[in-house]
C-alpha cells in the first residue's frame, strides 16, 4: 500500500487519505526514541500514532547523557537549546559533588565546567591527552562542546513537547497486545481497539512485543553480570571512592551528583531482572564490592537492575513491520551507548519511512535502513562486550585492564577512545568517491552569517550551491517538495563547490570545485534518496 498523497492530503485518484487507513505509522512505545521516530515522521509528512503502556514519562534512573551525533541530530532539529538549558542544570550538581570535602560538603562552586572524556570500562580518559586534529571532529559545530547530560526523563519530556507541536497523537496507558500484518498494511491491536495503519514500528524496548509477535531473529550472548544503577538516600559513604572504583570483586560507581551509585557483581544474572530493587539488595552489593561496611541504604528514590545481555535482530524491517532502539539491540548500559544508538535509528529511519507513506521514494529506500544502522549496532555491542571482559575481577582480566590502562593513558590511545566513545566515526558506506559522501555532513559557517545544520529544521534534504552554479540547481528541478536548495558561499572551505545532504545530515553527493564534470553523480543520488522528481513520476 504505497499511496501517493499530494501536498493537500489527497491520492491521485481523488480519494482521502483518511479513507484508505487510520494512521500512515503506528509507533509502539513513548521512550525517546518511539517519540523522535514519532516527530520525524510528522515532519516528513506522515500521520502518526505512538501508543506506549505507561501513563506517566517512567522516572526510573537510565541513561543520562547523549553522544555527538545524537547531539547533533538534536541541533538539526533545532532542540539544542532546550537541551543545553537541561545540562546546565545538572552540571551545576556535578560541580558541587566534585567539589566536595572529606564531610561531603560542597567547598564552592567550581569555575569552569569538570573536563569530561568519557571512560572505557570505567578507566577515566584524561582529556588533555586528546588530540583534536583528527578529521572526524571538524566541523562538527555546536553540538561538538554540547556535552548534554540529560536524564532520560527530561530528553522525554522535552520529545514529547516537541510531538505534541508536530501534531503526533501520543496516546498513553495503552499497551500494544497484537496486530495482524499483510502486503497492504497493519491492524494494530491495542487495550483500546484496533486501529489501522500502513506500518508498525516497534520502539518497545529490550523485551520488545513488537519483535517476538513479528518473529525476528535476535542472536546474541548470554548474560554474565548483575548490575544496579540508582538514586538512593545513604550514610556511611564518606569512604566510598568518587567515580569509577575497580575492586577485587566488582565496579562501584559513587557520584557524578550525590545519591547516585552503581554497582556491578559478576556472579552471574539476577533470578528476577523485573522485580523491585530494595534498599537491602542495593546496600548488599555496595558492601560487598566496595568493601566498605559502614555505608548504608536508608531509601530506594529509583533503581533499576541490568545485564550485560547483548543481542540483535538480524534484520530491522519484515514487511510492513520494523524495530528500531532497544527493540532492534540490546547490551549491557556501560559507555552510554544504547540510547544515543536508538536516536541514530529514529533518524535514519524517520525521513525514509515518511518519503515512502508520501508515494515520493519506492519501498526498497526501506532496504537501506538495516544496510546503514545494522554495522553500527554490531560495533556498538562488540564495544560492550570488550569493556565487560576488561572489568571482570579474574586475574587474566585484570592483567589485561592494566594493559589498556596504560595504552588509554597516551595520546593516541585516548584520543582512539574518546573518538570511538564520542560518536564521530560514524559514517554510511554511500556510492561516490568525494570523502565527505557518507560522513555527517560538516556544520559549514556560510556567507549569510548562518550554519549548515540550521538548514535541516524542515527535514527536508538540502541542495547547497556554494559557487552560484545554475547548472547545479537545474538538477533540483522537479524536487520542490522535498529539497530546500541554498546558494551561498563558505569562505572556509572555498574548493567544495556543493553538497547534497540527506535530511538526516548525512552527505549523500559532495563536488569540488576543480572536478571535471562537477555535478557527476547528483541525478543519480537525487533519485537514489529522493525518488524521481515530480515531472517525471
Amino acid at each position: 500500500m504505497t499511496t501517493d498523497y499530494g501536498d493537500d492530503g489527497v491520492t491521485d485518484n481523488g480519494v482521502t487519505d483518511y479513507d484508505v487507513t487510520d494512521y500512515d505509522v503506528v509507533v509502539a512505545g513513548a521512550g525517546p526514541v518511539g517519540l523522535f521516530l514519532g516527530c520525524e515522521l510528522a515532519l516528513g509528512g506522515a500521520r502518526v500514532l505512538v501508543v506506549e503502556r505507561l501513563t506517566e514519562v517512567d522516572e526510573t534512573i537510565k541513561a543520562g547523557s547523549v553522544n555527538i551525533p545524537s547531539a547533533v541530530a538534536f541541533y538539526r532539529r533545532g532542540l539544542l537549546p532546550e537541551m543545553t538549558a537541561v545540562w546546565e542544570a545538572a552540571r551545576e550538581r556535578m560541580r558541587a559533588f566534585k567539589g566536595r570535602g572529606d564531610g561531603g560538603e560542597a567547598k564552592g562552586a567550581m569555575r569552569t565546567p569538570p573536563k569530561f572524556a568519557g571512560h572505557f570500562a570505567g578507566i577515566m580518559m584524561d582529556p588533555d591527552l586528546f588530540d583534536g586534529s583528527d578529521p572526524a571532529w571538524a566541523d562538527v559545530g555546536p553540538a561538538a562542546d554540547s556535552g548534554l547530560g540529560v536524564p532520560q526523563a527530561e530528553l522525554e519530556r522535552i520529545l514529547a513537547r516537541r510531538a505534541a507541536r508536530l501534531g503526533v497523537e501520543v496516546r498513553r496507558g495503552v499497551e500494544l497486545t497484537g496486530f495482524d500484518a499483510d502486503a497492504d498494511g497493519v491492524a494494530v491491536h491495542t487495550g483500546d481497539g484496533t486501529v489501522r495503519a500502513g506500518w508498525l514500528v516497534g520502539c518497545d524496548g529490550g523485551r520488545s512485543t513488537v519483535r517476538k509477535l513479528a518473529g525476528f531473529d535476535f542472536p546474541g550472548t548470554d548474560p554474565e553480570i548483575t548490575g544496579y544503577q540508582a538514586v538512593v538516600e545513604m550514610s556511611g559513604d564518606e569512604r566510598l571512592g568518587v567515580g569509577w572504583n575497580t575492586t577485587d570483586v566488582g565496579t562501584y560507581v559513587n557520584g557524578p551528583f550525590p545519591g547516585r551509585v552503581l554497582s556491578v557483581e559478576f556472579d552471574g544474572p539476577p533470578a528476577d531482572r523485573s522485580a523491585p530493587v530494595t534498599a537491602e539488595e542495593l546496600q548488599a552489593s555496595l558492601r560487598r564490592v566496595s568493601g566498605v561496611p559502614e555505608v548504608t541504604v536508608h531509601k530506594v528514590v529509583t533503581a533499576t537492575r541490568f545485564t550485560d545481555n547483548a543481542r540483535q535482530a538480524t534484520e530491522y524491517r519484515k514487511g510492513r513491520v520494523l524495530l528500531a532502539g532497544d527493540a532492534a539491540h540490546v547490551h549491557s548500559p556501560f559507555g552510554g551507548q544504547g540510547l544515543n544508538l536508538g536516536i541514530g535509528d529514529a533518524m535514519n529511519l524517520g525521513w525514509k519511512l515518511a518519503a515512502v507513506v508520501r508515494g515520493t521514494a519506492p519501498e526498497s529506500l526501506l532496504d537501506t535502513y538495516t544496510a546503514e544502522r545494522h554495522p553500527i549496532g554490531a560495533w556498538v555491542l562488540d564495544w560492550t562486550r570488550a569493556q565487560i571482559a576488561v572489568m571482570r575481577p579474574d586475574r587474566h582480566a585484570r592483567a589485561l585492564r592494566r594493559v589498556v590502562t596504560d595504552l588509554a593513558l597516551t595520546t593516541t590511545g585516548t584520543t582512539y577512545l574518546v573518538t570511538r566513545i564520542s560518536g564521530v566515526w560514524q559514517r554510511y558506506d554511500l556510492p561516490g568517491d568525494h570523502p565527505l559522501t557518507g560522513a555527517s555532513a560538516p556544520d559549514l559557517e556560510l556567507s549569510d552569517g548562518t550554519r549548515l545544520g540550521e538548514h535541516l529544521h524542515t527535514g527536508r534534504a538540502l541542495l547547497l550551491d556554494l559557487a552560484d552554479d545554475a547548472g547545479l540547481r537545474a538538477h533540483a528541478e522537479g524536487y520542490g517538495d522535498r529539497l530546500d536548495v541554498r546558494t551561498l558561499a563558505c569562505p572556509d572551505r572555498p574548493g567544495l563547490k556543493g553538497l547534497l545532504v540527506r535530511p538526516d545530515g548525512f552527505v549523500a553527493w559532495a563536488s569540488d570545485a576543480e572536478s571535471r564534470d562537477d555535478t557527476k553523480g547528483l541525478p543519480e543520488a537525487l533519485e537514489r534518496w529522493l525518488g524521481m522528481p515530480r515531472a517525471a513520476a
